[in-house]
């Protein structure tokens, strides 16, 4: 029976017709089968040390089906020195993908590369294994000659790689950019409160500004006249009525008189009178582009430096309420420049930094960024130098980031000769790894599904829960052959639940048991490529009754 079809039983009485039908049937069955098949071909079946051997594997699936193909060192003890683009061709509404793999040898001998294999849907097709023989290269010494070996030569340095220093050196330099324009704002607010002067002083230092200036003897009475009325409004506004800067001439007289009337200064009629004149005639030069003679100009430059004089003197002294009101307005104003400083200055650095990291994120990637400022503990295992090692008896060689600790047993079972158990991490951490080899007193064997079994019961006992398993053969690759379970399953970190994916690795052989636990965060990209590594270095010793 294949499927639902049930093969008659045949007559070779049978007419030409079922004989056409029965040809049609058995064509077409093999056709279909044909499909699930992965063809795999060499280019040569002898190389020289270091030579490229093409190694080809041919599929046909159909246009909805999920094909996955070998990656990482899985031709082992061939090296792999390049991974070429799959190539795929439609043929009939059909693809066919076609891979590549350049392999090499740098030891002579003879070398069989396994079978390897290709996932379709949820289906493990394999290969056939290859025998591939590795030439010396021969060198004869009697024609070949010999030369001393040459003295060292300086040679010149690469060239400088300019652009990795400007991704760099923007962000250093926009940071420093605006450092020095803090400090300098810092300096000119510094320089702005020394010379915040009192408003006579300012007012007499604004006059003599004026006669240094070159406006006099330029004869330009708009500019000249515009700096005058500045000047004594300016003066007016900060000593006698707040309003005066704002105010029109007529307006600042009116007021100027309502002071005289209340009380509150005892200006000279004949000062305000004066006044008046001024800055009428100063209107007219801005507004109506009336001319003056310069010295009408010098003339009305001594009558505001009166006028400034005896209104200064008809200014009441301050008593001690206002002096004490004024410090506290001018520490308030003090403490309200700072406050800006500090804002300017913070926002400053934050715009230095939002900058620096875009730059970084958009030359590097948003996780080196990431990892770059706060650190990950597993992308550093995973860059960082790896160690191989050998564990337990029979042993199990295996690469791991760091060297595995042997964990105390309290008592060794009856039966067991000795039982060894090495462990990393938790179960809880983004990275644990577990390896325990059992060597008994006789020849039993343990079936690889039972201990797969019982390794995660003890896993749930140690809190784990909703676990999804899925089980396979596994072969490492010098081809020994194990079974692998591998899945996810939930466990508690801190007040939740972490979702942590697992491999489990058993190979059972006669006296002797070797598992490997893996359990990784499977949101953790670089703990999955740890993992990865991981089970493709898995080598295993044979006990005797396995050689």
């Amino acid at each position: 029976m294949i499927g639902d079809w049930k093969l008659p039983i045949l007559d070779f009485r049978t007419t030409q017709l079922s004989k056409s039908f029965l040809v049609g049937f058995l064509c077409l069955l093999a056709t279909a089968v044909s499909f699930a098949q992965v063809q795999a071909s060499i280019d040569s079946t002898s190389i020289k040390i270091g030579e490229e051997l093409t190694y080809t594997m041919t599929l046909e699936a159909d246009t909805t089906d999920l094909v996955v193909f070998p990656e990482g060192q899985q031709f082992l003890p061939m090296e792999v020195i390049e991974s070429y683009k799959l190539d795929t061709i439609l043929d009939n509404s059909r693809y066919r993908f076609i891979k590549r793999y350049g392999l090499t040898q740098f030891d002579s001998g003879r070398y069989t590369i396994p079978a390897q294999r290709v996932i379709l849907n949820n289906k493990q097709l394999k290969t056939d294994t290859f025998s591939v023989e590795v030439r010396d290269v021969v060198v004869d010494t009697t024609k070949q000659k010999m030369f001393n070996i040459k003295d060292k030569i300086e040679v010149d340095s690469p060239p400088f790689n300019f652009l990795k220093l400007l991704y760099w050196l923007l962000p250093i330099l926009a940071l420093i950019g605006l450092v020095v324009f803090i400090l300098f704002r810092r300096k000119k607010l510094r320089e702005a409160q020394e010379e915040d002067l009192p408003p006579y002083e300012e007012a007499i230092s604004a006059l003599q500004k004026l006669d240094d200036s070159q406006l006099l003897i330029q004869n330009k009475s708009k500019e000249y006249y515009s700096v005058l009325t500045e000047i004594i409004k300016r003066y007016l506004d900060r000593e006698v009525d707040d309003t005066a800067l704002e105010s029109t001439t007529d307006e600042l007289i009116e007021r100027l008189s309502a002071h005289k009337k209340l009380g509150n200064f005892d200006f000279d009629p004949s000062m305000i009178k004066d006044l008046e004149l001024l800055l009428k005639r100063a209107d007219l030069v801005k507004f109506a582009k009336m001319q003056q003679a310069s010295g009408q100009l010098e003339a009305d430059r001594k009558t505001l430096e009166l006028i400034i004089n005896d209104t200064h003197e008809a200014i009441p002294e301050p008593t001690e309420e206002e002096l004490l009101e004024n410090e506290r307005y001018k520490e308030a104003q003090r403490k309200k420049k700072v406050r800006k400083i500090w804002i300017i200055a913070l926002g400053s650095v934050f715009i230095a930094v939002v900058l620096a990291i875009a730059i970084g994120i958009g030359v590097y990637g948003y996780s080196t960024v990431r990892d770059f400022i706060f650190g990950n503990e597993t992308r550093e295992l995973q860059e960082d130098r790896w160690v191989k090692s050998e564990y337990g008896i029979p042993s199990v060689i295996v690469e791991t980031p760091e060297v595995l600790v042997r964990a105390e047993i309290d008592k060794v079972e009856q039966g067991v000769k000795s039982n060894d158990i090495f462990t990393y991490g938790n179960l809880q951490d983004d990275l644990y790894i577990m390896i325990t080899t059992v060597q008994f007193t006789g020849e039993q064997k343990i079936e690889p599904d039972a201990a797969i079994e019982n390794g995660l019961t003890n896993i749930e006992q140690g809190g784990a829960s909703n676990f999804i398993v899925k089980k396979e053969d596994f072969e490492t690759p010098n081809g020994i052959g194990g079974v692998r379970a591998s899945g996810s399953f939930n466990i508690k970190k801190g007040s939740g639940f972490r979702e942590q994916e697992y491999q489990y690795v058993v190979f059972g052989q006669p006296g002797a048991l070797q598992q490997i636990v893996i359990v990784n965060n499977k949101q953790n990209l670089y703990a999955k490529q740890i993992v990865e590594r991981i089970i493709n270095s898995l080598e295993i010793e044979l006990t005797q009754g396995e050689k």
